[in-house]
Formats: structure tokens, C-alpha cells, sequence
């Protein structure tokens, strides 16, 4: 089942990108849409790279053009750093936060950061994916392994996580220094992605200390980790961001993209409107085009992002990962319980064991 999803969905991003079906226009109230063309534009700090998101605020500009967008590129790590400056001085400049980090976005949430804003187009999201009306869900990412078909066969790759721990205590040699994922400490999302692994994997001690003893390369990025498995630097790569991976299979047909069959760990980009937004009016109007089915439908078809609507069909959506994979698909639920392991003692205490797990290796 993983390498059939894997080829379906690698041949259809491998075709020319399809224009946007003719979806209806985001229910937005003409009040709302009246006042964010007198404000005029909406600025957005996001995660996601530009280029990947680029017909997307192409598409927006299309539909609203006196709402123009003002994109800012960062880490996950750095926008949230950066917002809370902003915060602290009273000078509040984005009117968009877009991260996959959903834990440091719920923790904006719940410090009182959001804006409430009942979207017309939530209705159309999962119930796990909102909260309380101030976080909004708008992906729904796999994570998934990659590495490249010349240097690790299909035949000699992981196919569940257990499978990984198995190999690299049975090839210490052959993946020293050969695997790469997220680095937790200096990624946002690399936490988040490793904590709720703890929370799934029955033998996640096993696994990190699998890692550690790998010498296993630690990065900020997925696309780092592609690179790295595109240059022969790596030979395989964990906790990649799905959507990347298989976008990076368009240029390079020998790397493979495996759905692990004991559990596919799912994140969302949750989107939330900062309180003191200087642009409240456009914000909104940019959440419900970015919540709507035109907007989930050019996320998908020509940003090869996985739309979170169940109504959105297509091979980079929910709706697909569900027909496909249903029950391995272990979404990240928007809430609370995301606040978990950002208590200090409890991060302390998970990035300890991760530093022991690597400082035995050195």
C-alpha cells in the first residue's frame, strides 16, 4: 500500500500543475470585504517557502485585487520571536500568522495573542482542527521517510518506524552519518514533530537512541533533508514534510517517498489573526479564501500542499490520505493538549534525553 500511494501521488504532482477548478468564492461577509479594500492589504508572516505558496497569493490578488499581499518568509522559530518583540513594543505588523510550529501557535492562542474571528468557512474544516474560533488548521501534512532508489533500494529501505530502528542496529556502518531529520533545538517544527512521536511510537526510546547512535544529521528544514538525500550526503531521511518530498520527486524520479505502515504523524499550518493586527478587516478576508474550497484547491492542485477539507478531492488532500491510508493517518489535533511539551521542565527534560542519546556517540 505505501509504495502504490506513494507512485499514485508522485505521478499526478509529476504532471503539468492544473489551473483551479471553478470552486465557489469564500463566503465572506460584503462588510468584511468593504473594509479591507479601504485598508488595502494584509501582511503575512508565514513558514512556508514563497515559491510554494506563490499561486496561491497569486490566486488571492486575483480574486481581491485592492487587497494586496505582503509576504514575509521565515522560520518557525523566528516568527514567533519575532511577533512577540513586535507584541511587547505595541507594534503589532503582521495580520497573519501561518506556521506549522502548531504548538508555538497554540501557545500564542492561548497567552491571549488571537484574535476570535468566526469564519463563515470553518465549517468546513475537521472539528479538530479550530480552536476556539482563534486557530485555524489549513493543511494536513504527512510526514514521511525519503531516500533515493540508486543508493538504498526500496527492497533495504524502512517501511515503519520500527522497521528503521531495526535497520540501523543491524547496518550501524553502512547509516553513520547517513540519516538525516529535524533538529529539535533549533526547530520549531522538529519539536513538535518529535514530541508527538513520543506520544504515538511504543518504542520511542529505542528510536532516539537508534538516532543517536546513527550519527544521524540534524536540520531546520525538510528541504535540507531532500538536498541532502538528492547529493548522496544521506541515504535516508525521517519526518520530512510530505508535500516537499513529493515536489522534490518531480525533478528527481530515483527518490522514493515512503507513507511508514505503522503510523503516518499528519500536521497542520494553523493560521490565526494577532490581536492588534494593523489590517484586521483583510486578514479576515485572507483566512476565509485560505479556509475555502478555491483556496484549498489551488493549495492543492498548484502549491502540492494537502488540503484539509474533506469536501476538496485530489490526490494531495485529506480526502485522499483518508481513502488511502485511514486509520495509519494520526492527524495533530488543534488544542490545548499541543501546550503539553512546551511546559519548561518537560522540554528541558525531553531535550536532555535527546542530547544523551547523541553525546553517547561522540
Amino acid at each position: 500500500m505505501t509504495r502504490v500511494l506513494s507512485s499514485v501521488l508522485v505521478a499526478t504532482l509529476a504532471l503539468p500543475a492544473p489551473a483551479a477548478r471553478a470552486a465557489p468564492p469564500p463566503k465572506t461577509a460584503a462588510r468584511v470585504l468593504a473594509a479591507a479594500r479601504a485598508e488595502g492589504k494584509v501582511v503575512l508572516y508565514s513558514v512556508t517557502d514563497r515559491a510554494v505558496v506563490a499561486p496561491l497569493l497569486a490566486d488571492f490578488e486575483e480574486l481581491h485585487p485592492r487587497v494586496a499581499v505582503e509576504f514575509h518568509e521565515l522560520t518557525a522559530n523566528e516568527l514567533h520571536e519575532r511577533f512577540l518583540r513586535e507584541a511587547a513594543a505595541g507594534k503589532v505588523a503582521a495580520d497573519v500568522l501561518w506556521s506549522p510550529a502548531m504548538d508555538l501557535q497554540i501557545k500564542l492562542a492561548n497567552d491571549g495573542f488571537a484574535a476570535a474571528y468566526d469564519s463563515p468557512e470553518a465549517s468546513g474544516l475537521p472539528a479538530w482542527a479550530v480552536w476556539r474560533s482563534e486557530a485555524f488548521g489549513t493543511t494536513l501534512e504527512p510526514l514521511v521517510f525519503v531516500h533515493d532508489e540508486r543508493t538504498l533500494p526500496s527492497a533495504q529501505a524502512p517501511q515503519s518506524h520500527a522497521d528503521l530502528v531495526r535497520l540501523l542496529e543491524a547496518q550501524p556502518d553502512r547509516f553513520r552519518g547517513m540519516m538525516s531529520t529535524y533538529d529539535p533545538e533549533r526547530s520549531g517544527v522538529g519539536y513538535l514533530l518529535l514530541t508527538q512521536d513520543s506520544r504515538i511510537d511504543p518504542n520511542f526510546t529505542d528510536t532516539v537512541r537508534s538516532y543517536g547512535r546513527a550519527g544521524t544529521r540534524l536540520h531546520i528544514s525538510s528541504n535540507a533533508m531532500i538536498d541532502e538525500i538528492r547529493d548522496g550526503k544521506a541515504l535516508l531521511a525521517v519526518n520530512v514534510i510530505g508535500s516537499y518530498a513529493l515536489e522534490a520527486r518531480r525533478g528527481a524520479p530515483s527518490l522514493t517517498v515512503v507513507f511508514p505502515r505503522d503510523y503516518v504523524l499528519a500536521m497542520s499550518r494553523i493560521a490565526l489573526i494577532p490581536k492588534g493586527a494593523p489590517h484586521p478587516e483583510a486578514a479576515k478576508v485572507f483566512l476565509d479564501y485560505l479556509l475555502s474550497a478555491r483556496g484549498q484547491e489551488v493549495l492543492s492542485t498548484r502549491c502540492s500542499q494537502f488540503s484539509i477539507r474533506a469536501d476538496v478531492e485530489g490526490e494531495t488532500t485529506a480526502f485522499s490520505l483518508s481513502r488511502e491510508l485511514g486509520a495509519r493517518v494520526k492527524p495533530i489535533h488543534v488544542g490545548p493538549s499541543l501546550l503539553v511539551f512546551l511546559d519548561q521542565s518537560k522540554r528541558d527534560d525531553f531535550l536532555r534525553r535527546w542530547r544523551a542519546a547523541f553525546a553517547q556517540q561522540r
